[in-house]
């Protein structure tokens, strides 16, 4: 039997739709792929990029408070997280094309986070 997203410390019931959106359905499946690896399936399908939200994961994974990550720890988080969403972003405007592409170029095409 599988636990719920939700079972894993910082995480509240809204993980779990945020998580299933992402195709990642259990507690289990979620540890297994690590924060990294979640987080950016996440942002890949649709959740806003929030690093309280990211280092709460990273936090719950290890069984800590969200409140619990400071100083040089959350520093070295900040820069994975923004690592994390950059990638995203250069994935989803290396696949636009055409008009949007053009739009994008200007800051006026892909929505912006």
């Amino acid at each position: 039997m599988s636990s719920p997203v939700s079972s894993i410390r910082n995480l509240g019931p809204a993980s779990d739709e945020s998580f299933a959106r992402a195709g990642i359905e259990s507690a289990e499946q979620l540890r297994d792929l690590g924060a990294d690896a979640a987080y950016t399936l996440l942002l890949r399908n649709g959740t806003r990029p929030h690093f309280i939200g990211y280092y709460a994961l990273v936090m719950g994974l290890q069984g800590r408070p969200w409140n619990d990550c400071q100083g040089a720890e959350k520093t070295e988080l900040r820069t994975r997280f923004d690592a994390l969403v950059a990638n995203v972003r250069q994935d989803k405007t290396a696949t636009i094309t055409g008009i949007e592409a053009d739009l994008d170029k200007i800051g006026t095409g892909l929505k912006r986070d």
